[in-house]
């Protein structure tokens, strides 16, 4: 009885021996048994290297957007350049059409008066300030001086100092001629035929 209970004293005390010399292992690497590190598992890493290819895709995704932003800005930009260039030659070629459109009116005026009064009507023409007067107003009409003005009319009716005139007759006639408008690469031009009188205004 002896020799058994002193062969189990002997086992305890190797149970006890080697729990020492593990706590003595845990204690020396600075860890706990709990926090025994395990190595990571294949889908760990995959998910790890998911998110790092995640990553790197929205750095790219926010660059290409950056870059989209600027083509888009500079593009915006050369719109309204062209708008405002076209914008602008819009403006003239109104302005031209409308000028044209004004001394049309004023021949038209001069030649009714004419057969209205039985009287001989003018409408006078200045070249050297875009200008021209009807006879019976005293208003001086001005034409812009960006645009360019000829008269094509009888000798009888040039003068030394810049002025053409349109002549209407008692019977609606007139001594007929041409004026062209011009600006840039837009011409009006406004036929008056001699023999009846009649205006007519188109495009050149």
């Amino acid at each position: 009885m002896k020799d058994s209970s002193h062969s189990h004293a002997l086992r305890g005390n190797a149970v006890k021996a080697r729990c020492a010399a593990n706590h003595k292992r845990l204690a020396y690497t600075g860890r706990s048994a709990s926090s025994t590190a395990f190595p990571r598992s294949a889908w760990e890493r995959g998910v790890s290297a998911g998110h790092a290819r995640d990553e790197g895709v929205l750095k790219a995704q926010r660059g290409f957007t950056l870059l989209e932003l600027t083509v888009v800005l500079f593009v915006v930009v050369l719109g309204f350049s062209v708008i405002g260039f076209n914008l602008s030659s819009g403006n003239d070629s109104t302005e031209l059409k409308a000028a044209s459109r004004d001394i049309v009116s004023a021949l038209r005026y001069a030649r009714g008066q004419a057969l209205m009064t039985h009287q001989e009507t003018t409408v006078a023409l200045n070249l050297g300030d875009n200008s021209y007067t009807v006879t019976g107003r005293d208003k001086l009409y001005q034409i812009p001086e960006a645009i360019d003005m000829t008269v094509v009319t009888a000798q009888t009716e040039l003068t030394g100092e810049g002025t053409a005139s349109i002549r209407f007759f008692a019977d609606g006639s007139s001594t007929g001629g041409r004026v062209t408008l011009e600006r840039g690469n837009a011409a009006w031009k406004i036929d008056i035929n001699w023999l009846t009188g009649q205006i007519e205004l188109e495009s050149k």
